[in-house]
This record gives C-alpha cells, sequence and structure tokens, in this order.
C-alpha cells in the first residue's frame, strides 16, 4: 500500500529551461526555406555577444538515411569534421538529454514547423495560411509577429488566440534590424541575476580556528566580505556547514552545505540548487586583502555568455575559483564533473570556456590557510595603511 503523502520527487527547484535551453524562440508560419534565413541572420548578429543554437528536423531534400556506423549497429557516432565536431545517435534524444545537449546556448531559435519552444515568433504567410491554424495549440507564448510582404494584416484566427496581439512588436518579414533590435533586448532583459555566495563553511583546520570569525576591519570576515558583496548582488548569502548556521547573525542570509563533504564545490552546488537560474559571485571569506576595485573589475568585465568570469591566479596562472562569476549554465557542468569522480571548481574552470581576467592589484588574491599566512597578511595590511 502507498501513503496518500508519497512523492515521487524532491521538492527541488527546477531550472525554467523550454525544450531546450531557458532562452528559446520557434520562428513559425512561414516556408522551412524562410525561416531558416531569418534564423540565419539572427545568429550571425547576436553570435559576437552571445552563444547561439538552431533546432530543426531533416527534410525530404535531405538524406535521411542513418549515416555510417549507425546504419551498421552503433548507437553513437562521433566525427571529428576539423572544423565542426558530429555526433550521431541511433536512438531518438529524450527531452532531458536535449537540454543537456544545448546547456550552453544562450540563446536557442527552433523551426517551429517541425519543433516547439516556450516562446514562438509568428510570421504571417499567405501561403502557410493553413499549416499556421493546424498548430494553432503551440502558440502559447507568442512575443513577436512578422508580416509577409504579400499580406496586409494578421490572420483573424491568430487575433482570436492571441487576444494581446496588438500589444507586440509587429514587423516586416523584410525588416531585419528590427528584428534582430528585438532579440538583443530580449537577451539583455534574460540577463542573470547576480547573487553573492560568501564561503565561510570551511573547517579552518591548519589555521586553528574559524577563518571567517577573523576581524580586521572592525567586523567579522564572513561578515565584511558579505557587505562588500551587497553592493554588486541581488541577494547575499553566507555559505555555513549545518552546525554552524546557529552561529551566524540573523541579520544575513545563510545557504546551508547540502553536497557535503566536497568543500567549496559543494557549496557552490548547493547554492545553485536554491536558484538555479540566477548566478553566483562567489568569494572565499578568507581574501583578506579582498577590496572594492577587485570586485569592480570582476562585475565590469562579467561575460554572462561563458560559463564562469574569473581571475587569473597570480601564483600559477590557474583560474581563481574563489573569487569567480558562476553563470547559472555553470550548474548542469559542476553536476557533470561530480558525476565523473571530481570536485574541484578550478579543474572545471580549466576545462571549460570562461572568461579569464588580470587581477587589477597584487595579491588581492591571497587566501589565509595558517597562523603564518596571517601575520604576513597583517604586516601588508599595516604597510598600505602607512603609505596611504
Amino acid at each position: 500500500m502507498i501513503s496518500k503523502e508519497h512523492k515521487k520527487h524532491a521538492g527541488l527547484i527546477r531550472p525554467s529551461l523550454g525544450n531546450f535551453g531557458r532562452n528559446e524562440w520557434a520562428i513559425i508560419g512561414a516556408p522551412c526555406i524562410n525561416i531558416k534565413l531569418l534564423a540565419d541572420s539572427i545568429i550571425n548578429a547576436l553570435s559576437p555577444v552571445y552563444k547561439c543554437a538552431y533546432a530543426d528536423t531533416s527534410h525530404n531534400d535531405e538524406v535521411v538515411l542513418p549515416p555510417g556506423r549507425i546504419a551498421n549497429g552503433a548507437i553513437l557516432e562521433y566525427t571529428d569534421q576539423l572544423n565542426y565536431q558530429q555526433f550521431n545517435y541511433r536512438t531518438a534524444l529524450p527531452a532531458v538529454k536535449f537540454k543537456q545537449q544545448f546547456s550552453d546556448a544562450d540563446l536557442v531559435l527552433v523551426n517551429g514547423n517541425h519543433q516547439q519552444a516556450k516562446a514562438q515568433v509568428v510570421i504571417i504567410y499567405e501561403n502557410k495560411k493553413a499549416s499556421l491554424l493546424k498548430r494553432i495549440e503551440q502558440l502559447t507564448n507568442v512575443q513577436l509577429i512578422l508580416l509577409d510582404d504579400r499580406v496586409e494584416d494578421v490572420f483573424d484566427f491568430i487575433k482570436e488566440v492571441i487576444p494581446y496581439w496588438h500589444d507586440l512588436p509587429i514587423y516586416r518579414l523584410g525588416e531585419t534590424e528590427k528584428i534582430i533590435t528585438f532579440f538583443e533586448a530580449q537577451m539583455q532583459q534574460a540577463k542573470p541575476v547576480l547573487n553573492g555566495l560568501v564561503l565561510a563553511g570551511g573547517k579552518s583546520t591548519r589555521m586553528g580556528f574559524d577563518k571567517g570569525s577573523v576581524n580586521l576591519y572592525g567586523k567579522e570576515q564572513r561578515y565584511y566580505v558579505a557587505d562588500l558583496l551587497k553592493a554588486y548582488c541581488n541577494d547575499v548569502f553566507i555559505s555555513c556547514r549545518a552546525d554552524q548556521k546557529q552561529e551566524i547573525n540573523s541579520d544575513y542570509k545563510t545557504i546551508e552545505d547540502t553536497f557535503t563533504g566536497l568543500g567549496p564545490f559543494g557549496a557552490i552546488l548547493s547554492a545553485f540548487r536554491e536558484n538555479p537560474d540566477q548566478a553566483l559571485l562567489v568569494v572565499a571569506c578568507d581574501l583578506l586583502l579582498l577590496d572594492k576595485n577587485t570586485l569592480d573589475h570582476l562585475v565590469a568585465n562579467r561575460n554572462v555568455s561563458s560559463l564562469a568570469t574569473a581571475f587569473e591566479n597570480g601564483f600559477d596562472n590557474f583560474p581563481e575559483p574563489l573569487i569567480t562569476i558562476w553563470e547559472p549554465k555553470s550548474y548542469p557542468v559542476l553536476l557533470a564533473f561530480l558525476a565523473q569522480g571530481y570536485s574541484c571548481p578550478r579543474k572545471v574552470l580549466i576545462n571549460s570556456e570562461i572568461t579569464l581576467l588580470k587581477a587589477p592589484g597584487t595579491n588581492v588574491l591571497a587566501n589565509v590557510n595558517t597562523p603564518e599566512d596571517m601575520e604576513k597578511i597583517k604586516r601588508e595590511l599595516h604597510q598600505k595603511i602607512a603609505t596611504a
């Protein structure tokens, strides 16, 4: 007997993905060649700034026979085509795998004659009127209407199914610049909100006491860093262990580590688990020389199209993961690394497409792990004060 209170799924917050990605539009209502040409124009204009993708279905005028080893029974075939990479699958991809394949894309355009997306661009094209009418149930979130040169008005059945149609932007199909401007504005609006995460959940074994409680600036370091981040972030959280939570001042929000035993990697995953659609400005509490100038530089150079924006560590020239902006698209990548047995955030950055910056000052990325490190940092601070 199954309990009435039984739940099939945990109460996880799911990312706001469509069939392919966060920002996706199905272009529907015109011949496929017109849809492809329009998608080409949009992608060509936006690809210098955003990672763009396109989804379609094979047509009758194209080869539809199984390729290569797929025809002989292989489930997967990979070919390095030198200027692009090609994967062929034997079986149809389930919805989850579609989202995985498109997870790096900022913008996905879809041929709506064959595939669906969570938002739509409707083309009013006389010769495709009957075809559009058959797909009327797909028009769930129309955001743009385009008129072919040979039509004068929106179809009556479109007006009926989209009562707000007169509030939508309506352009001619040939007004490419206006269409591109529309998508540029949509992508600007879709920029992920930036939250702050102060890493303060370590056990500070080498230091001998909690590094987050160090007081060099008139307040404990975890609160000092949290206050610094408030100028850049929508919300700021202090990451902590379950046994630490009661110690944190109630004026500060916390996120408890739910991926335990993984250090900073688990703290970042725990924060994304709470807010999977928001970016994270992650800063370790033991960066005692961190200043406003460094954070200004990082946030000003944030690249939302990258997996992350990070500083190059001055010691070994690797990216420094503990003062980094992690975009929402990094969440599935972090989970994928964990599934392969890796729990080092720096390894994720090294093996991903990121934006890497030079730190604006010397030693601003130096962290403190031992009492000796602490004394060295104190000397540097005293020297700075004396020089000032």
